[in-house]
């Protein structure tokens, strides 16, 4: 005999169709239009990377406020827990690659930073049911520079066709958001190292209980 008083304490299960669930989708759609807007004639169309940049931030403040929505209204599910971080990895890798073809990031640094989000966010979806590491604030602060750093060097903000005194301001600017991606790299080396640890010493926990 089923127990209703264990039944009625249990939360209803949420439906994958909700507003954060929404927001998470529409950054993933965006991924190409981001894309493809930064590589119009290379990136040399300065128009084209405001679109770019604009979509850009329409994906980061989504990210935030789908979030924000899914904790208040507790409308997690298990969709969320996987489409979120593909989605968050999926336009900061879009923009990494795209700004390393348009020669305003090397390679080597779009290169490590990928190897390190993607292998922490897979293993963060292999490991989700026995061992939970949760966001630090080292990590949280390592996403916001990071994205503050890659919107920057999305802006044409060194076009030589802009005004004679823009090239000043946007040159100081440009190097500004260079300074951003070097602590956003290095937050997130120090960061993934964090997540490694953490993630051997709960499994060596787990072994020797």
């Amino acid at each position: 005999m089923s127990d209703p008083v264990g039944e009625s304490a249990q939360s209803p299960r949420v439906s994958n169709l909700n507003v954060p669930n929404v927001l998470t989708t529409l950054r993933i759609v965006l991924v190409p239009f981001f894309g493809w807007a930064l590589l119009v004639d290379g990136g040399e169309s300065a128009t084209w990377r405001l679109v770019a940049w604009a979509i850009f931030a329409i994906a980061m403040i989504t990210d935030k406020v789908d979030g924000d929505l899914a904790r208040k209204h507790n409308l997690i599910t298990d969709f969320g827990k996987i489409a979120d971080p593909i989605a968050d990895k999926a336009i900061t890798g879009m923009a990494l690659i795209g700004l390393s073809v348009i020669g305003e990031v090397w390679w080597w640094v779009t290169i490590l930073v990928l190897v390190r989000e993607w292998s922490v966010t897979l293993l963060r979806l292999v490991v989700v049911n026995k061992i939970v590491i949760a966001a630090d604030t080292l990590g949280k602060w390592k996403t916001f520079i990071q994205g503050i750093a890659l919107g920057g060097l999305v802006l044409p903000l060194t076009d030589p066709d802009a005004a004679d005194w823009w090239h000043t301001p946007g040159d100081v600017l440009h190097w500004a958001f260079e300074i951003c991606l070097a602590v956003a790299v290095a937050l997130t080396l120090w960061s993934g190292a964090q997540f490694y640890w953490g993630l051997w010493t709960q499994r060596k926990q787990l072994r020797t209980s």
